[in-house]
């Protein structure tokens, strides 16, 4: 006799009789070692994981001093050393159990909390998937306590010397689960993935002293800040001098509301977010909606494409914040959403006209030079557009003293989503030759590295066929309208290619125009050479032979550590595009030479800029990371708008992206050329 299928058929199966036993067993509890690795996936998805959730057990156990050891970026040892209350033999064992916390009596608890850990799951989610060893020792206690816990396990529980406070080792994280350990990325990713959960806990706590040492080298040492303003001592010594003197305070306070903390000026901005920091009750929060508030605040005074340094502490009533929204902690939610936009607006608007940097922002639009849509700002719930920002007089320094009211909690929402891969694209520029005799270009842009002279004998190019961007995710959709691509083949390659003294026209320092046969060709040029630069900036990726020009003095750069992991990370790749680099100690790079199209006079901001550029579309393209890199690089090296271009450089450029294996996109999906068929410009004309 078989066993009645648990599943029932799709004919007759419910036809008035059931057998109540056919699903019994089907419904089980799963074994504790199975929940507890189900639960470290959510909570420890990486290194970096662990050592949030570990430093924040230090800081809540009233820590002055932690110190934070990793070894092959956390995937071999990850050691926190703290001197905090520390913990008796009973708590040492039972802070390893699920669901175990010292922060939570009742579920009013909730609604007061202001500690940083509070579920009781960490240890346990760790524990499951690595071999813990703590050493812990209360103040009053003569002897501390060791466990070890091996893959969930307690296998030693003895008592032990120990300083006053507590030292929790993890290792061999993901060793019993596989298929975990094979996701994490490369060494140099993961450990700029700890620098950046290092540096905003040691931000959340300036008068906490931190140390961070990985592979027996000393990354930070920052003692305990003190003085008027510990928080600004706190970023010097985290992100270096470039900070010193630029930090504008901001501070306000409402009944509903406070805040305090630091912007950095607008000529320290960067092109990506990575130093933009927002902290909710001491804790680190991911809110792009409140960055985007303090962003919008600098108006016309943020360079275009660049992120201001953010250092925000925001103190709420908790009644009024929800921090578990998330298993990780790093997203909070407010009961007013909308409210607290427009007080973080206000509040740093006010902060820039103290310090003198206010041009007229009351009158200056906000997001004019802001690349991120407006629309990425919180929306009322029916989608409509929120009301602009509290009124804000310079003079008077008029900040709301209450919040508005929403009509519901439910009415403040997440930020909507927007076109991100639009808005940060970022490419290549390839390699380039000298400049020829006779021929002037504009400042920062380079000719081709096969341009000929007039009169020269001219390589026929070989076309290659055309194809369709695309991603790991597949095809890069075209924004490129099709009625006006038409005509756009191999015959107008053909055409183009085999006319060298084919006349071109600049036009407003934007676009290009010649003739062909089926009409007038008109070319973006800035599209065109990202496209141009794109493809070679791949081709030398995968060839390794960028052409690299030799500097006649060498500089040196002091990188902050996650610029400094970003570029060990991608050395190879950089070596590849043309940069000669030696790599110091302590965050020092010697730049000796740089790809062969950078422009005079912009050497020394070549490599920053383009760490920048990788950091800011890596957050938000799919793409490998050599594609990513080939973008950052296109996107910084191409031509201006408004770069009158000689004819002799707009025919080579034209020529080299009817060469490219997509001439009629740019990396990115828009349009390099449009055609306007003669038919059509006979017809305007009657």
């Amino acid at each position: 006799m078989t066993n009645p299928s648990p599943v029932p058929e799709a004919s007759g199966a419910y036809d008035g009789e059931t057998d109540e036993t056919a699903s019994d067993g089907l419904i089980r509890a799963l074994p504790d070692t199975l929940a507890s690795k189900i639960a470290a996936g959510e909570v420890v998805q990486r290194p970096a994981n662990a050592v949030k959730e570990l430093v924040e057990n230090a800081l809540d156990a009233g820590a002055g001093s932690i110190e934070l050891t990793v070894q092959r970026a956390g995937s071999e040892l990850i050691q926190v050393a703290d001197d905090g209350c520390g913990m008796g033999p009973e708590d040492a064992r039972g802070c390893f159990g699920r669901h175990a916390t010292s922060k939570l009596r009742a579920f009013e608890d909730l609604e007061t909390l202001r500690t940083l850990g509070f579920r009781g799951e960490a240890l346990a989610s760790i524990a499951a998937v690595s071999r813990v060893e703590l050493k812990t020792r209360r103040a009053q206690d003569e002897a501390g306590t060791c466990i070890r816990v091996h893959g969930g396990d307690i296998v030693e529980s003895t008592p032990c010397a120990a300083p006053t406070g507590t030292t929790i080792s993890v290792r061999d994280l993901f060793y019993n689960v596989p298929a975990r350990r094979a996701f994490l990325r490369t060494p140099a990713t993961e450990f700029k993935h700890i620098v950046e959960t290092f540096q905003a806990l040691a931000l959340s706590h300036p008068t906490v002293a931190f140390c961070l040492v990985h592979d027996g080298t000393e990354v930070y040492r920052l003692p305990a800040a003190g003085g008027a303003e510990p928080l600004a001592q706190r970023v010097a010594d985290l992100f270096g001098s470039r900070y010193e003197g630029t930090l504008v305070p901001v501070a306000e306070a409402t009944s509903y509301l406070s805040i305090r903390g630091v912007v950095g000026a607008p000529e320290v901005a960067r092109r990506s977010r990575g130093d933009q920091y927002v902290f909710a009750n001491g804790r680190y929060v991911k809110s792009r909606s409140l960055e985007h508030a303090a962003a919008r605040a600098f108006g016309a005074l943020l360079p275009d494409g660049r992120y201001p340094f953010l250092a925000l502490f925001l103190d709420v009533d908790p009644r009024h914040l929800d921090v578990n929204v998330h298993p990780t902690k790093t997203e909070v939610k407010f009961d007013d959403e909308r409210g607290v936009y427009s007080f973080v607006g206000a509040v740093v608007k006010k902060g820039l006209s103290e310090a003198g940097l206010a041009l007229d922002l009351a009158q200056t639009a906000p997001q004019a030079h802001y690349d991120e849509p407006l629309a990425d700002a919180p929306s009322g719930g029916d989608g409509s557009a929120l009301p602009p920002m509290p009124a804000f007089a310079p003079e008077t320094g008029a900040v709301p003293a209450s919040l508005p009211p929403l009509p519901t909690p439910e009415a403040g929402s997440e930020i909507a989503s927007g076109d991100w891969g639009a808005s940060f694209t970022a490419l290549p520029r390839e390699p380039g030759g000298p400049v020829p005799s006779g021929v002037s270009i504009p400042s920062g842009a380079s000719l081709p590295s096969n341009a000929t002279l007039p009169g020269e004998a001219r390589p026929a190019p070989s076309p290659r066929p055309f194809r369709q961007a695309t991603g790991p995710l597949g095809p890069i959709p075209s924004r490129a309208d099709g009625s006006l691509m038409e005509g756009l083949d191999s015959a107008t390659f053909e055409e183009v290619v085999e006319s060298p003294e084919r006349t071109v026209w600049p036009f407003r320092g934007r676009y290009l125009l010649t003739p062909v046969a089926s009409g007038l060709l008109v070319v973006d040029q800035r599209a065109a050479h990202e496209r141009v630069l794109y493809e070679a900036a791949i081709a030398a990726l995968e060839g390794g032979m960028g052409a690299t020009q030799q500097l006649l003095f060498p500089y040196t750069l002091d990188l902050p550590p996650d610029d400094r992991a970003l570029l060990d990370e991608l050395l190879p790749d950089l070596q590849a595009l043309g940069f000669d680099v030696a790599l110091g100690s302590k965050g020092t790079v010697e730049v000796r030479g740089v790809p062969a199209d950078v422009s005079v006079g912009d050497e020394r901001a070549a490599l920053p800029d383009l760490l920048d550029r990788y950091r800011k579309s890596a957050g938000v393209l799919q793409l490998s990371s050599r594609e990513t890199l080939a973008r950052s690089l296109a996107r910084r090296s191409a031509y201006r708008e408004g770069d009158i271009l000689e004819p002799l450089a707009a025919r080579v450029l034209i020529e080299k992206l009817f060469t490219c294996g997509d001439p009629f996109t740019d990396p990115a999906g828009r349009p390099t050329m449009i055609r306007i068929a003669e038919s059509e410009i006979e017809r305007r004309f009657g």
